[in-house]
């Protein structure tokens, strides 16, 4: 859990500080050149287009819509990297052991850290557990959310369109998009959290001030984003992780 809370912190970061030149992003086309713009952040621009349309050029709807949409889209790889986690987790106090029993040799004979190597491997495959299933969700997650971030960012017509009480094109001018999206980033982060140590739990005031600031002067699109992924991920880690985590603890296969 603590390898997800480090990558939420380090794309939240990436994307906020090049959010911060929203004004200079030339606007994303079917003609626009660049394999991550035509084949990445295109496609998200055009889907967010296609579903304003069908609800009568609702943009703010369209973000909420294609929001869950993708996070649903993402679910099983998450869970997958939740499994892998909660297993690696489980088989902790084993690896511990292994550690301490070579932790003198290893230092200073490469043999006996082969040796621990090949002992940790045999314990991975006696209990159907493979220590990298957690990081190829990861990876192709990041990707997927950047290029419909970027695009909620580049799509002209977002930024022409009104929601509720806000501009999309503006930042929330009653800043109740920001607090909102400063809250359930708290909550997310929180629910997430169990397994940081004390130096890293700063992280979960870190980053709802860093989406309370940027809300404030980026535009209220990103802030709808936000909230309504947040959300998703409350009720998604309510139910595969707060949950899960009270029911017996078993080494799942990975």
């Amino acid at each position: 859990m603590k390898k997800n809370i480090v990558f939420m912190l380090i794309i939240c970061m990436a994307l906020l500080l090049t959010a911060c030149g929203v004004t200079e992003q030339v606007p994303i086309t079917a003609e626009t050149q660049g394999v991550w713009n035509h084949f990445f952040v295109y496609p998200m621009s055009w889907l967010l287009i296609y579903v304003a349309e069908l609800f009568n050029g609702s943009y703010g709807l369209s973000i909420i819509l294609v929001t869950i949409t993708i996070r649903l889209c993402l679910l099983p790889l998450v869970l997958k990297q939740q499994k892998s986690t909660r297993a690696m987790q489980l088989l902790k106090p084993e690896m511990e052991k292994l550690q301490n029993k070579y932790k003198e040799a290893s230092k200073k004979d490469p043999a006996k850290q082969q040796e621990m190597q090949k002992e940790l491997f045999a314990l991975y495959k006696s209990n159907g557990v493979n220590p990298m299933a957690g990081c190829l969700p990861l990876f192709v997650q990041m990707p997927v959310l950047m290029a419909f971030y970027f695009a909620i960012i580049r799509t002209e017509q977002i930024a022409l369109h009104n929601f509720l009480w806000f501009d999309l094109g503006n930042p929330d001018p009653m800043y109740i998009l920001p607090l909102v999206a400063g809250l359930t980033t708290f909550i997310q982060v929180k629910m997430t959290s169990a397994q940081l140590t004390e130096q890293m739990k700063i992280i979960i005031y870190i980053m709802p001030v860093m989406i309370i600031v940027a809300g404030v002067t980026l535009p209220a699109a990103l802030s709808l984003y936000w909230v309504v992924g947040n959300v998703f991920m409350i009720i998604q880690t309510y139910f595969t992780v707060t949950k899960f985590e009270q029911q017996p603890a078993q080494v799942s296969k990975v």
